[in-house]
């Protein structure tokens, strides 16, 4: 027997007073009232454990919100957006004016299975972030690999505002060279200016200084405009951070598409994602503005344009092949140097300053000297 048994059957059976039965029992003599009142209105089904659930909640989010949340959600997944509380609420007060707090629309999420529980998550107050403080102070640039329908692979370049996120361009190609992705800053700079500065890692297409110490054809552009070019350390992808974050951020929203057949139709689909990521998506980092309000919010900053001092001198220990020569790369180009058959087998110092080359031995003696016709792999002697 439960304990509204036991207080109904003191009072009503024994005949005891409701004070008292309260007192023993260690109750409020309300709630002795309340049991006996309903017992004897309902029977021993008015005993029974009753809910403490409101009949009414005024502050309550409607089914309506509710199913506009799970809308707007699913949505957004079928896209491979970005589909987290905070975005969600954002497109509310972007339609509607109004919005549930971020946790709100969280626990409605939970409950209908969207969110799962990552209890070993490491806490975003745990990340150190850094970021440009103007636009334009920083570029990020890299290449990630994609596939199309019949397995060809291809590439994806990436130009990045560090500031504001904005970016500035995302073009698919079969395979990106150093002059291609010189000429792709060109196309970009024309639209956004010069940066003061570039930041890339250390891919062969974006520096030369692990090939013979050359410059490709980026550094060479750059210089030339007073823009700082700069490399992350090897092996330390989370420098470029930013532009490693939009790789991923574009390969979940391509998964969501048909797979491109063709290059055009593959940039068809960047094109579309850049004009929803620029101009729609709310950015966390940027306190859910777009990157391209965020880039238009603060004046730019810019390059110097005054040529920076010309890096492109160095030494080099060669040895001079069986045919008599020596290979130098110079802007993303090899170039083979005629020295003479007479001299193969040759240790010697190359002395490389920009287009001028000297070829002399260990002891001094000059052998040859070039200057490079950049247009040309073979470079023979002038003629005395």
């Amino acid at each position: 027997m439960g304990m509204p048994e036991l207080i109904v059957t003191a009072v009503l059976v024994q005949g005891r007073d409701k004070s008292e039965v309260a007192r023993d029992y260690g109750v409020s003599r309300r709630w002795v009232t309340t049991l006996v009142g309903r017992y004897l209105a309902e029977g021993d089904a008015g005993l029974a454990a009753r809910s403490r659930r409101p009949h009414r909640s005024p502050t309550q989010t409607s089914r309506e919100v509710e199913d506009k949340i799970v809308r707007i959600r699913k949505d957004l997944d079928k896209h491979g957006h970005e589909a987290g509380a905070d975005t969600i609420r954002t497109h509310l007060l972007r339609v509607h004016g109004a919005a549930p707090a971020v946790s709100t629309i969280w626990r409605i999420l939970s409950a209908r299975g969207f969110v799962t529980p990552q209890p070993h998550k490491r806490p975003k107050s745990s990340y150190l972030r850094f970021a440009a403080e103007q636009p334009n102070e920083r570029w990020q640039s890299d290449i990630t690999h994609w596939r199309l329908t019949d397995g060809t692979e291809v590439e994806i370049l990436h130009w990045l505002d560090d500031h504001s996120r904005l970016l500035l361009a995302s073009t698919a190609r079969r395979v990106f060279k150093a002059g291609d992705i010189a000429a792709s800053y060109r196309q970009v700079a024309v639209q956004h200016g010069d940066p003061a500065s570039v930041l890339s890692d250390n891919g062969a297409v974006y520096t030369g200084a692990y090939r013979g110490g050359g410059r490709v054809a980026l550094e060479v552009l750059l210089h030339s405009r007073g823009v700082v070019f700069s490399h992350s350390r090897p092996y330390h992808p989370q420098t470029c951070g930013k532009v490693e974050r939009v790789h991923q951020t574009v390969k979940k929203h391509l998964a969501t598409q048909p797979r491109a057949r063709s290059l055009a139709q593959l940039q068809r689909q960047l094109d579309a994602f850049r004009e929803y990521y620029n101009n729609v998506r709310p950015h966390r980092a940027l306190g859910r503005d777009t990157p391209a309000l965020a880039y238009q919010a603060r004046p730019k900053s810019a390059a110097s344009n005054i040529a920076l001092l010309d890096p492109h001198s160095r030494v080099r220990h060669d040895v001079i092949d069986g045919d008599g020569k020596l290979t130098l790369r110079h802007n993303s180009r090899l170039h083979h140097l005629g020295i003479g058959r007479r001299h193969r087998g040759k240790p010697v110092l190359l002395l490389v300053h920009d287009l001028d080359v000297r070829v002399i031995t260990h002891t001094g003696e000059t052998l040859a000297t070039f200057v490079i016709n950049p247009d040309r792999d073979y470079q023979s002697q002038p003629k005395t």
